[in-house]
């Protein structure tokens, strides 16, 4: 097959351009470096069947000759990256999706589009199953995501019922893993950093709050075969696992050997106070379900970080950049 991944120089686009490629296929990486980093990218300079074209997806996209499948993973992620760019994170979810999803009409390709579990925002229903509409502030500081996907949703539905377009949805749960950016507002990435630099980790709220965190291999495993399996629904993929996140700094001071104190600030607004994904849809469906453990993948994105912050890919927002709260 032949594919086109937008925001393939980002942390999930990077991984799932790898699984793309390692089952044999050709992929066109297209990204703008807005949040993606071109180091990501960088072992496939010699890989023949990668190509890349630097771009802004809110702008129509041109495709040379046939592709068979469109996978939109264009987006600032993080709560830092989204908040500082509200306008470019609400246009790659509206104007990128109708652009991307004309262009797989005009190519008859399939259109993949990664969402998010923040559609669900502070649920009301615990574990969050497909069929939940969410409980989302449609106007608070996070809606610029949380929206932005919701209507990324819609539209890819709206070219599935009314033209036919053979497509994909996923909501993606708290993912984590090595080619994370440190700092970036995100509860693994942060706690990670912070011990290792002998800092204090800060908890936003008391604590208590849930996630449950889905190491990058087996996240891209699961679009994979989604993408080459699924339906049009939208699917969890996501840990089923749930942890609070004192546990998880629990965890993260006992690996790293941390001695580092923890600090309580308060909860940003409309921060989830659980997320737990049913993946009951991906386990029959595609026959998927993680298998790395959280200390196992925690102990492996430690070691990453290591050497990250041993080298010199390190921006000074990395370096001493202040932390947005954020559980996810």
């Amino acid at each position: 097959m032949k594919v086109v991944i937008t925001g393939a120089a980002g942390f999930v686009g990077s991984h799932l351009t790898d699984r793309f490629l390692r089952d044999g296929h050709e992929v066109i990486g297209v990204d703008n470096f807005v949040t993606g980093h071109k180091e990501n990218l960088a072992h496939l300079a010699s890989e023949s069947r990668f190509s890349f074209v630097e771009a802004d997806v809110s702008e129509p996209l041109k495709v040379a000759g046939p592709i068979d499948g469109i996978l939109h993973f264009a987006s600032p992620a993080s709560p830092i990256d989204y908040l500082e760019k509200p306008f470019a994170t609400l246009k790659v979810g509206s104007f990128a999706s109708h652009y991307l999803c004309d262009l797989a009409v005009e190519k008859g390709a399939r259109y993949f589009l990664a969402s998010t579990s923040e559609v669900y925002g502070d649920p009301l229903v615990h574990p969050q199953v497909e069929g939940y509409w969410g409980n989302c502030n449609p106007n608070g500081p996070r809606s610029v995501y949380d929206e932005a996907k919701r209507y990324a949703e819609a539209v890819t539905m709206a070219y599935h019922r009314y033209h036919n377009l053979d497509t994909r949805i996923v909501r993606i749960f708290n993912t984590y893993g090595p080619r994370m950016q440190p700092r970036d507002g995100r509860v693994v990435s942060n706690f990670i950093v912070q011990a290792l630099n002998g800092e204090p980790l800060t908890i936003y709220g008391d604590g208590t709050q849930t996630r449950s965190f889905c190491y990058v291999d087996d996240e891209v495993e699961g679009l994979y075969q989604l993408f080459m399996k699924g339906d049009s629904q939208p699917t969890n993929i996501g840990n089923p696992d749930e942890y609070t996140v004192s546990e998880l700094a629990t965890i993260v001071k006992e690996l790293t050997s941390s001695n580092a104190p923890i600090e309580f600030r308060p909860l940003p607004q409309d921060d989830p106070k659980v997320r737990k994904p049913d993946i009951t849809r991906a386990r029959a469906m595609l026959g998927w379900e993680p298998k790395v453990p959280v200390r196992e993948g925690v102990a492996r994105t430690i070691e990453y970080f290591r050497t990250l912050l041993g080298s010199s890919r390190m921006t000074p927002r990395d370096a001493q950049g202040e932390l947005v709260g954020s559980a996810r």
